[in-house]
């Protein structure tokens, strides 16, 4: 892949914009889900892009895998300079990669809470951390990360998860107030539910998982999950150029569920 994304020119699907031509992207938690659906549309639009994921061994061409633990300072560090390393340069960080927990607030144990904590906040600052240096030499710097409907909406049996996601709401507002006179702009989406492998998983597990999906999409305004190329959009968006005056925006992507209060059929 070239530092300008021709590959991914041939994409199916690739948006006919190049908006990101010649900028280098790393998403963490690259390899499934939302940060895979991610990675995949920036390379579409011209970027060159790097997959920091614990499974970097399941990124194809033209996206680049490479190792990273977002819970590990040197992984972090070493995986930001490989990027910087290969590209010559980084634009864009997306964080992304996250865990999930269920249960109230006494569901899970302390080592339970720092565990989801470290990734999905602690993480976030690692990564930030490491690319600071790079970003700042950047014309186009953008961070996104990927928040929660829930840090907004009290969801029953969600206490930890709800935790992390309000403190990466907090951290976005707060990154974005540092760092804007640096040039770095810096964003948010907050998805709802999101037909993810790892939604798939809770489904499965439940007792009746029909009912179960159904009960989750009839929370949603719009009546259905929300998929995941939705909220890869959101997130190129806040990430292009063409947002230049958006920095310390949360932006929904939940189907209405955070502002809507619509009456039962």
């Amino acid at each position: 892949m070239t530092a300008t994304g021709e590959t991914a020119a041939s994409t199916p699907g690739a948006a006919s914009a190049r908006d990101f031509a010649g900028l280098v992207a790393l998403v963490t938690g690259g390899a499934s889900g939302i940060g895979h659906t991610t990675a995949a549309l920036l390379a579409a639009r011209g970027a060159s892009v790097a997959c920091l994921d614990v499974n970097a061994d399941r990124v194809s061409a033209p996206l680049v895998g490479i190792t990273c633990d977002v819970t590990d300072d040197a992984s972090v560090r070493a995986a930001v300079a490989a990027v910087v390393e290969r590209f010559g340069r980084l634009d864009i960080v997306v964080n992304n990669a996250g865990i999930g927990a269920q249960g109230d607030v006494a569901a899970n144990d302390d080592a339970e809470w720092a565990r989801v904590l470290d990734v999905n906040v602690v993480g976030m600052a690692r990564v930030t951390r490491a690319a600071l240096p790079h970003l700042r030499r950047s014309p186009a710097a953008a961070v996104v990360n990927t928040c929660s409907i829930a840090a907004w909406a009290g969801l029953p049996q969600r206490a930890l998860y709800s935790a992390s996601k309000g403190a990466v709401y907090a951290l976005t507002l707060a990154m974005a107030a540092d760092h804007v006179r640096e040039g770095i702009r810096v964003n948010a989406v907050a998805p709802g539910t999101v037909d993810t492998p790892w939604v798939g998983r809770l489904l499965d597990a439940a007792d009746d998982p029909a009912a179960e999906r159904a009960a989750l999409e009839a929370r949603q305004p719009l009546g259905r999950l929300v998929a995941a190329d939705e909220v890869a959009a959101a997130i190129a968006y806040l990430a292009s150029p063409a947002a230049a005056s958006t920095t310390g925006t949360v932006l929904g992507v939940d189907g209405g569920m955070h502002g809507l209060r619509i009456r039962p059929r």
